[in-house]
């Protein structure tokens, strides 16, 4: 069974996660410099088999776009052009860099390894791949 891959986009950093094979849990893979993305998906697409590829959606607490989400709809469409074949699904990513920071918190990290902020990005598209999991059994 091929994996689904969660990436959460920013300016300077992108946080990838993906599933095991039988899409069951979701692990952090890896945090890189968004300028190399797509030559990063494009070597990881040659050595694993993807299905879907979640982006997160950043909204505002009303629904409405958040000041970053014109950067992350232009990576889309960069995404789409590289890989017109794969399935995109667009996720709501409110509160995900919270809730990573919370589970640092709750894991027991020291504050200086709670300042790394690209392992805030890998762990909150762990946690989009998660969420989107579970929504996806019920």
């Amino acid at each position: 069974m091929p994996r689904i891959l969660s990436i959460d986009y920013g300016q300077k950093r992108t946080g990838i996660a993906v599933t095991d094979e039988m899409q069951i849990i979701a692990s952090g893979l890896t945090t890189i410099p968004s300028a190399t993305a797509i030559a990063f998906l494009k070597d990881y697409f040659t050595k694993e088999k993807v299905e879907a590829v979640l982006i997160g959606e950043p909204k505002q607490m009303n629904g409405q776009p958040s000041e970053s989400a014109s950067m992350i709809k232009g990576f889309v469409t960069h995404f789409t052009n590289h890989f017109p074949d794969m399935k995109v699904i667009r996720v709501d990513e409110r509160f995900t860099s919270k809730m990573a920071f919370q589970s640092m918190i709750d894991s027991g990290m020291k504050k200086k390894q709670r300042q790394n902020k690209a392992l805030i990005d890998e762990i909150s598209a762990t946690i989009m791949l998660q969420d989107y999991l579970s929504q996806k059994r019920f």
